[in-house]
């Protein structure tokens, strides 16, 4: 099909030439369309012109499929919509570009239509534009995920049913599940959750019709339902979803989402999904089961949290990522032993790693293996696993900070403060982190005094920071200074009556020094209210309990804070019940695996001291 400038159009030329001579940036956007419609560049050649007429030169563009129109005034037209969107005409550039592209039925010119309604925030004509291009491309879902994104912009859910209905049955089965279960999060940005889940619910009904996808249609749904907080709905789509499907990882997904919620029937489900065996789906369990270990941890639940690693290193002894988990667990946990044994394993794993994350992951082995070898006071060693870092750039302040803690220990002190001094802070996020590493430091090393004063210029520089006032009485509680511990922490309850901690803090401290019971008792009874599953506060409830006489209470909250979290300092309060009680053995095999977790902890030596017990 041939493209001629003829006389007729020549004044449309000079016109174009001359815009293009005061501005051609637009032009690359208009290239880029054109070139869009060829099969290749395109082949100037002469124009075979009747002997009465004079000849033009002529552009020859090859178009896939059936000749399509394209002459020089509709190439004229394409130019105009540019120039008009850059001179500022947004709505008659619109225009333009969608009349050429309903003409010459050209998904491109649709799209550039679409782009500059939505650059314009005319929604409504961007919608508009999209449909149209839907309705010549009925097979394309492209149109069709425009739309709904313009509707989501506008808040309209009324109009998004059937957008995604056909999304759902244009999208090959293998494909089916992953955009039935996007559907949530991508409607969860409606302000109406009610209808956007009624929406839902209109757009899945074939989809729970098909055994194929009912599974995962039940889940989306569930999903839903915890958006709008109705825990029982979610739950129960969990259940129907792992019904059809025993083996659906987005059942059981949404099973391991409910766990704060619906803990005991949630975890159920998902303790199900995670014991089949079958090889198909192995490694969607497999990651499944890191992210309930890590979901574990942040319901403060470490034992059953190493408990899960432990089974699925055994299920995945090549998981590089659970050993490197269980690694940093172990070292949190102060078990130098399976610390060192699971990150070493980590290491050996690593290259079969994407690179990006096998060099983050070795960075953080080699940090964790460092903070080892510095409990052992072999400096040479800890050093050295430093320097295997293999991007020390990126592995940036925490970096730093473990060489800085390295130096103190060696009590170059002073050399420690000005390396955290030096470390670059670009907001106000950074200069905190300083401030608050360097003090965490001094009190890491037993200068209190030093981090207090570090505490209060944190304090002048972020006045409203709860965090600060909070470490800041704990590190008094440490000095000795309890008067002054107190004040901070009733001011703490004072400013923000929610911050549980405080609450937790003060009460522990007046049941430790046997003071003032009762007011300690209702001081931690509003902070477990809060957190009913903390493992400290349940240690200071046993504790205050102990010292109120109240035994039997005392041995059940020590005992669960202990399962909860396998602390060195519980297990001093654990065993000291036991023994009062006449339960020796019971008392001297908890102080064992006290020692176990950390022979230097002071509360666990002081009470073994001052009972005269030998574990």
């Amino acid at each position: 099909m041939r493209l001629a400038f003829t006389p007729a159009s020549a004044t449309a030329a000079a016109f174009v030439g001359k815009a293009i001579r005061r501005r051609f940036g637009w032009i690359a956007v208009l290239a880029a369309l054109l070139l869009g419609l060829g099969h290749g560049p395109a082949a100037a050649q002469p124009a075979t012109q009747p002997a009465s007429q004079p000849s033009a030169p002529a552009l020859e563009l090859q178009f896939p499929g059936p000749p399509t129109a394209l002459d020089a005034d509709t190439f004229y037209q394409l130019l105009l919509a540019e120039f008009k969107f850059q001179r500022g005409d947004p709505g008659g550039a619109h225009s333009l570009m969608l009349d050429a592209a309903v003409r010459l039925q050209r998904p491109e010119l649709f799209r550039r239509a679409v782009d500059m309604a939505l650059q314009s925030r005319a929604g409504n004509s961007a919608f508009n534009a999209a449909r149209d291009w839907s309705r010549a491309f009925p097979g394309s879902d492209e149109p069709l995920r425009f739309q709904l994104q313009i509707l989501l912009a506008l808040n309209r859910p009324g109009e998004i049913g059937p957008v995604l209905q056909r999304l759902i049955q244009m999208a090959p089965i293998e494909r089916r599940h992953d955009i039935i279960s996007a559907i949530p999060a991508t409607l969860g940005r409606l302000s109406d959750r009610v209808a956007a889940r009624r929406v839902v619910h209109e757009a899945l009904q074939a989809a729970l019709a098909d055994p194929a996808t009912a599974a995962t249609a039940h889940a989306a749904l569930g999903r839903m339902d915890l958006l709008q907080g109705d825990h029982r709905a979610a739950l129960q789509a969990a259940q129907q979803a792992l019904r059809l499907q025993a083996d659906s990882v987005h059942g059981a997904t949404l099973a391991l989402d409910l766990l704060p919620h619906q803990s005991v029937l949630a975890e159920a489900l998902l303790r199900a999904y995670l014991e089949r065996t079958d090889a198909a789906g192995a490694d969607q369990r497999h990651d499944l089961h890191l992210a309930y270990v890590q979901r574990l941890l942040e319901l403060r639940r470490v034992s059953d949290a190493q408990r899960e690693l432990r089974l699925l290193t055994e299920r995945a002894p090549d998981l590089a990522s659970a050993w490197l988990l269980q690694g940093i667990l172990q070292t949190n946990s102060r078990r130098p032993g399976p610390a060192r044994t699971a990150l070493l394993r980590y290491l050996e794993l690593a290259p079969g790693q994407p690179a990006e994350q096998a060099a983050r992951g070795r960075t953080q082995a080699y940090l964790h293996l460092a903070q080892l070898a510095e409990w052992q006071r072999d400096w040479a060693a800890a050093q050295a696993w430093l320097e295997r870092i293999p991007n020390p750039e990126e592995a940036g302040f925490a970096l730093q900070l473990r060489r800085a803690h390295l130096l103190a220990r060696q009590g170059q002190v002073e050399a420690a403060r000005q390396l955290l001094r030096e470390q670059p802070e670009l907001d106000d996020a950074q200069a905190r982190r300083k401030l608050v590493a360097e003090a965490q430091l001094l009190r890491d090393i037993g200068q209190y005094e030093q981090a207090l004063q570090i505490y209060g210029l944190a304090m002048q520089q972020f006045p409203d920071d709860p965090d600060l006032l909070y470490e800041k009485a704990l590190t008094a509680k440490r000095a000795g200074q309890y008067e002054a511990m107190e004040q901070m922490l009733r001011l703490l309850m004072q400013r923000h009556p929610d911050y549980h901690h405080a609450y937790n803090a003060l009460g522990y401290s007046l049941a430790d020094r046997n003071l003032r019971l009762q007011e300690a008792r209702s001081l931690i009874e509003k902070a477990l209210a809060v957190d009913p599953n903390d493992a400290y506060i349940l240690d200071s409830m046993g504790w205050v309990e102990f010292r109120l006489g109240n035994h039997a209470e005392a041995l059940r909250f020590l005992k669960k804070a202990f399962e909860r979290l396998p602390d060195a300092e519980i297990a001093a309060h654990l065993g000291e019940v036991h023994w009062v009680l006449g339960q020796r053995e019971q008392a001297l095999a908890v102080w064992r695996l006290g020692l176990e977790i950390n022979p230097d902890n002071n509360t666990l030596l002081q009470t073994l001291r001052r009972l005269q017990a030998q574990p």
